[in-house]
């Protein structure tokens, strides 16, 4: 176990350093920020001072190498629109996108995996098939269009939940939640919907594919053979086969989650790192938005470190195959 852990951080490191290269460069190279940001009376030796105090005179090369040093020191570069560290922006927005993906998490955990199970279980029922057609609806419908429906149909027509924001917070050793009071819970309920949508129906189908495996394989024949209970078949030796593939997509799912919860904080505007992203591109802000996409590169690697982990914890052979490679 300790060489696969080891073997896996090397692997990180390399993958972070070839995306600070990757998001640095790309993000860089898009637009001059000195046209928006400095102020059109602010002509000669004024904007010469200006942009030096943003670090554009440097070239390229140089700006990389200041950004990756300072990097390594926690520091990813001060806001061209806020004035303060990058990463303080972030963090501040941070809360709110961990809450909406959590929430939406929860929804896809305890809605994705019973009817998944309940298809795989009853393919042929009326229920088993209309839960499959929801999944087909929940990745074809864009996320942006679901999500203007449900403000139209629950916020403008029905009138049940608010259209936007928050609502009211309380703040829990330092960080504001929305959920723990009934406004923020109302406000909460539609983007979380929107965004958990195609995540639950990818749940949905993986849930029922591996039911539909594991129900015919000798282990399960000889269980049923032996007069088990149904639900122990299911519940015990059924869900455990299933939960190998599920658990690795809901890790990455989740950070998935909060990578692509963009749209649905910008038609909700819900304040996170999503929207604050948003708002950065439009105002060439770099530092935010290469601090907010190393943010999200360095997250999805650390998850997927610890799927990595969970799932040799689960099926010991792909630890022992990974390290005799």
């Amino acid at each position: 176990m300790t060489v696969f852990i080891i073997r896996r951080l090397l692997q990180a490191v390399l993958v972070v350093i070839i995306m600070t290269l990757l998001v640095f460069f790309g993000v860089m190279v898009v637009g001059n920020p000195a046209d928006i940001l400095i102020s059109e009376d602010c002509l000669g030796e004024c904007y010469t001072r200006a942009v030096e105090y943003l670090g554009l005179n440097l070239p390229l090369y140089e700006q990389y190498f200041v950004f990756l040093k300072n990097a390594l020191q926690g520091d990813l570069g001060t806001s061209f629109k806020y004035g303060v560290s990058a990463l303080v922006v972030i963090v501040e927005r941070m809360p709110a996108t961990f809450e909406l993906a959590v929430s939406a998490m929860t929804i896809t955990i305890f809605v994705g995996i019973p009817l998944g199970m309940w298809a795989g279980l009853k393919p042929d029922s009326l229920s088993g098939k209309v839960i499959m057609g929801g999944s087909i609806l929940g990745f074809s419908l864009p996320s942006f269009w679901v999500g203007l429906m449900l403000i139209l149909l629950f916020a403008v027509e029905l009138g049940w939940f608010p259209a936007s924001g928050r609502g009211e917070t309380v703040e829990v050793l330092g960080i504001r939640f929305s959920f723990l009071t009934a406004d923020g819970l109302s406000h909460l309920v539609l983007p979380a919907f929107n965004l958990s949508l195609f995540f639950t129906a990818l749940v949905i189908r993986l849930t029922r594919a591996g039911v539909r495996e594991t129900m015919f394989v000798d282990f399960i024949k000889f269980a049923r053979a032996k007069g088990l209970q149904v639900r122990r078949v299911i519940f015990v030796h059924v869900l455990k086969n299933i939960l190998i593939p599920v658990v690795t997509v809901l890790g990455l799912e989740f950070g998935g989650l909060i990578a692509f919860a963009v749209v649905t904080e910008t038609i909700f505007a819900w304040p996170g790192m999503g929207k604050l992203l948003i708002d950065s591109i439009d105002n060439l802000d770099r530092p935010v938005v290469v601090a907010y996409l190393m943010i999200i590169v360095s997250l999805f690697i650390v998850i997927n470190l610890v799927v990595d982990i969970i799932y040799s914890v689960l099926d010991p052979r792909v630890r022992l195959q990974r390290v005799q490679n």
